[in-house]
């Protein structure tokens, strides 16, 4: 057939004719005509062939799976695909779990066939039931099927066994119920509040138990401060810097005030001053200036010219008995008496002055000693004891106002020691911790604070024993030697190493009080080289008192020596003198509390080797205390481990530095004042490199501006702090930036050297003007110094970033007014037109390039440090006294200017003796005393000016050389 396709003679071939014959016969309906038709007539024929093959191939499958229904190539296919389908989705739902594997088994068992059909109509109408249950108890519950199942779903819908799970933990907590509603309820109001996103969360989010409330706390405080700065202008227009300039000017301008009122003070009462010629009191003066002798009493000067001595000294300073012996009651008055160390005053010495005053103001510390009573036995009489003394119990002047119910104001804030442990005993023993402390950043005691010294070796030798030793005398008392010698050894090694710091030595007896004393002249006389020390201090110099004497006093430094402790047989008597007696914890505070920087108790004794009971005496208790605070660093007495930040911010700004990797100690301090962070020093781990201060609830809690901005800050700076402050405004801007500016500072601390002092707080120097005649007169041959006016416009960056070429025309302008100048000048010029309070490293860094540019363009000379106008090749002598006091060292004068100083002093006098001419030296700078320093300066530049044969020395004798006239 397919050979003859197409073929015109295709009627005439007999195989044509065969294979149609042949084809025919297989056709029930009559063969087609077409060719090919009946070629797919074949293929239809052949395909039913292969598919009877494959089907009687899959004979014993067919059976397995039909069973009777399976008839080979005569079976019901429609049934059969009817059959497979059900069965697949049989398998289907056993997989899902939506039918039980046991229906399979089920529908196996022939024997149960029968009753299928009724259990199938029982199990419809258990469905029936089910779901209308389902219903009513919804409507009961009236719940959300949309809240638990999603929007459309409903709990029918859900697989039997979540069906049951939900049932079952319905049925087993029925109490949950309130819950439930409750929960509704927080849904609906976060609906009609427009919390969409956390109804979502709640509902979808499988970790909502959990931390759904975590998240929207974290979301809601993340958006607080968004929220804060949108509805406060103020806070939105804020900016770190500006206010930070604010408040340093603040500070100048406090400052400021303070010393105009001072000068205002001054000059008010110097207009008031009594100058006028002739008679009257003023004359009573005169003459009595004039006499050589014969002068009037004291009190009858007072008398006769009372007025006028008041106009020109309206303060007295005298003691409660000077002022009734020398001031008649009836002759001068005054606006205020003030008393100091009060608790020393007895009233019936006070009232005089009292009597003479219009109002009154009593200073003393009732922790303080008392007046002594050695002579109240002499003057006391049997009888005194009948007349009624309302005031007899009362031991001071201080006691009678406070019994008086007169203001009280204490003054809390404690800064005369510049470490915190020097005063911890005694605010804790005597003041109930209400002193403000203000933290040392010595935490580790390198240089500063209470420091305790044993000495067990030493022997404490009683009175009667001293007595017996050889030379011992009938007034020898108890004493410790060797502890003396150690303490006056101590004595000359201070003189030696810090002859800076004044010094006092404490004993708590009279004799250890001498017995140091004889040591310390014996070494003196030994070594004569530091004479110097005992001299250099005159309104502070070196005593040795015992611990009735002491009060009043203070010293940089203070030595205690115990004195009394073990004797030779290492027994140790509870007897420590004065300590002893009623009042001895009054006179263990006045003792342990002289000390600004340091204080060192001398000792053989530790804390344990004294014994108190409970009717031991104050004094004893606190003594004990004192010596274990001094040793372990422990008050012994239950405490706080220490504070926790004050906000989130706080918390926030520490992770950050430790997870920049620096150490940091948070809440550092005691006794009411903490710094909210320390960084410690990596170099020296027992001091702080920089204090970090959060405006958090310690800033805000001050009373006052001046509180909070200046005398905080600056009591922190005297002890030695450097501090930086964040402001939370800044912090929740831009973090980042704030932590960069934080990092400079940090890197800027390290860089300097690890003993480099901070800058204290720069003193304002106050003029006055007076009048002519006492007005400082610039010695002939000098000139005012000028400062240079160095006008900053542009601040828009950071000091050390401005471009070099900006900062060498500035030194050029300072040099030009101030030549020679020396280089720290004129980065404090400088930084004081651009508004720079501290000059750190990367400033100078970037200054002393610019000096260098400045140089290498020949704008400028350096000679070593000074900076010099190329043309000038000598000096003017210049008048310092404008200058402020950081600005007066002779160390910023430049040596040709001090040469041509010494030749102009030798020159006027005509010849000079050496040591006249640094004071005149002095003058001529501007300086009001030749320091033993500038003398040593001027000294040096003597030898240098004889031996360039500009001087002539004879003797001690100075004339002008021939090198060194006419220039």
């Amino acid at each position: 057939l397919a050979d003859a396709r197409g073929k015109w003679w295709r009627s005439l071939s007999g195989g044509y004719r065969s294979a149609r014959s042949e084809l025919s016969e297989y056709c029930t309906g009559g063969l087609p005509g077409a060719v090919d038709e009946q070629l797919a007539l074949v293929d239809d024929v052949i395909e039913a062939q292969r598919l009877a093959a494959v089907i009687d191939q899959h004979r014993e499958t067919g059976i397995r799976l039909f069973g009777p229904h399976w008839r080979g190539i005569g079976s019901d296919w429609e049934e059969l695909e009817i059959w497979s389908k059900w069965f697949v989705e049989l398998h289907r739902d056993v997989q899902t779990g939506r039918l039980p594997s046991g229906i399979i088994s089920y529908l196996q068992d022939n024997t149960n066939r029968a009753g299928s059909s009724t259990v199938a109509a029982d199990l419809e109408q258990a469905r029936q039931q089910y779901v209308q249950a389902l219903q009513t108890l919804q409507q009961l519950l009236e719940f959300d099927p949309q809240r638990l199942f999603g929007v459309g779903a409903s709990i029918e819908e859900q697989s039997f066994a979540v069906q049951y799970e939900i049932l079952n933990a319905w049925t087993s907590k029925p109490e949950a119920i309130n819950d439930i509603v409750a929960l509704n309820v927080l849904a609906d109001i976060c609906l009609q509040n427009g919390l969409t996103r956390v109804y979502d969360l709640a509902v979808n989010w499988p970790g909502a138990g959990k931390d759904l409330a975590t998240a929207f706390r974290r979301a809601r405080m993340e958006a607080l401060p968004d929220s804060a700065l949108l509805q406060r202008p103020a806070l939105s227009r804020f900016d770190g810097e500006a206010h930070q300039q604010v408040v340093c000017r603040f500070r100048e301008l406090d400052i400021l005030t303070f010393e105009y009122n001072r000068a205002r003070l001054a000059h008010s009462h110097w207009t008031r001053i009594p100058r006028a010629e002739g008679g009257g009191q003023i004359g009573v003066l005169r003459r009595e200036f004039e006499k050589k002798s014969r002068h009037l009493p004291v009190r009858r000067l007072i008398e006769r010219a009372g007025n006028a001595i008041q106009a020109i000294k309206p303060v007295f300073m005298m003691s409660p008995l000077s002022i009734a012996t020398y001031v008649s009651p009836a002759t001068m008055t005054f606006d205020m008496v003030v008393f100091d160390e009060a608790s020393q005053v007895k009233p019936v010495e006070a009232f005089g002055a009292l009597l003479r005053s219009r109002q009154a103001v009593v200073v003393g510390d009732s922790r303080q000693l008392p007046p002594t009573s050695f002579f109240d036995s002499l003057t006391h009489t049997d009888d005194d004891a009948d007349e009624e003394d309302v005031t007899s119990d009362i031991e001071s002047i201080l006691g009678l106002f406070a019994a008086s119910n007169a203001p009280q104001r204490m003054l809390r804030w404690h800064y005369r020691s510049r470490h915190e442990s020097l005063i911890t005993v005694s605010n804790y023993e005597f003041y109930d911790n209400r002193l403000v402390l203000f933290p040392s950043p010595d935490a580790s005691k390198e240089s500063s604070g209470l420091i305790h010294r044993l000495f067990p070796d030493t022997v404490y030798v009683s009175a009667g024993a001293a007595r017996n030793a050889p030379g011992g005398s009938s007034r020898t008392g108890a004493t410790n030697p060797d502890e003396a010698r150690i303490v006056a050894q101590s004595v000359m090694e201070h003189a030696r190493s810090s002859p800076e710091l004044t010094l006092g030595v404490a004993a708590f007896s009279q004799a250890q009080a001498e017995a140091i004393r004889d040591q310390v002249e014996l070494l003196r006389r030994q070594d004569p080289g530091c004479e110097s020390f005992f001299s250099s201090h005159p309104y502070e110099p070196f005593f040795v008192k015992n611990l009735e004497n002491v009060q009043g006093d203070e010293r940089d430094v203070i030595f205690i020596s115990i004195g009394y402790g073990r004797d030779e047989h290492g027994r140790v008597a509870m007897r420590f003198g004065p300590l002893n007696n009623n009042g001895g914890e009054r006179r263990l505070n006045v003792l342990t509390t002289r000390a600004r920087q340091r204080c060192e108790v001398f000792t053989n004794l530790t804390a344990d080797d004294i014994r108190v009971t409970d009717a031991s005496p104050r004094g004893l208790v606190a003594f004990k205390r004192f010596l274990r605070y001094a040793q372990t660093g422990d008050l012994d007495i239950p405490r706080e481990s220490g504070g926790d930040f004050d906000s989130p911010f706080e918390v926030a700004v520490y992770d950050a530095l430790v997870q920049m990797g620096y150490t940091v100690d948070k809440q550092v301090g005691s006794a009411g004042f903490f710094i909210d962070m320390a960084i410690i020093d990596p170099r020296h781990p027992g001091r702080y490199l920089l204090a970090v201060e959060c405006d958090g609830a310690t800033y805000h809690s001050a009373r006052s501006a001046r509180d909070r901005d200046r005398l905080r800050q600056s009591v922190l700076e005297n002890l030695g702090w450097q501090v930086h402050r964040i402001w939370s405004t800044d912090w929740f801007r831009n973090p980042r930036r704030e932590m960069e500016r934080l990092a400079a500072v940090v890197e800027e601390a390290v860089a300097r050297e690890p003993d480099a002092a901070l800058p204290l707080q720069q003193v304002i120097e106050t003029s006055i003007d007076r009048d002519d005649d006492l007005e400082h007169e610039i010695e002939p041959g000098a000139v005012l110094y000028e400062i240079a006016d160095l006008v900053v416009t542009n601040r828009d960056r950071d000091l050390h970033l401005v471009p070099v070429s900006r900062l060498a025309e500035w030194t050029v302008i300072v040099v030009a007014t101030e030549s020679p100048v020396h280089s720290t000048e004129v980065a404090r010029r400088i930084a004081d037109a651009y508004g720079v309070a501290r000059i750190g490293r990367r400033i100078r860094e970037a200054i002393d390039t610019a000096i260098a540019a400045a140089a290498d363009r020949n704008q400028i000379v350096v000679q070593r440090d000074f900076l010099w106008k190329p043309e000038m090749v000598v000096p003017p002598l210049r008048d310092r006294i404008q200058l402020p006091n950081t600005s007066r060292s002779i160390d910023l004068i430049a040596p040709q200017e001090v040469d041509e100083a010494v030749l102009h002093v030798v020159e006027n006098a005509y010849g000079i003796d050496v040591p006249d001419v640094a004071p005149a030296v002095c003058r001529m700078f501007g300086f009001q005393r030749a320091t033993e320093g500038m003398q040593s300066v001027i000294h040096a530049h003597i030898e240098h000016l004889v031996g360039s044969g500009k001087l002539i020395q004879q003797g001690m004798h100075l004339t002008l050389g021939q090198a060194g006239k006419g220039g």
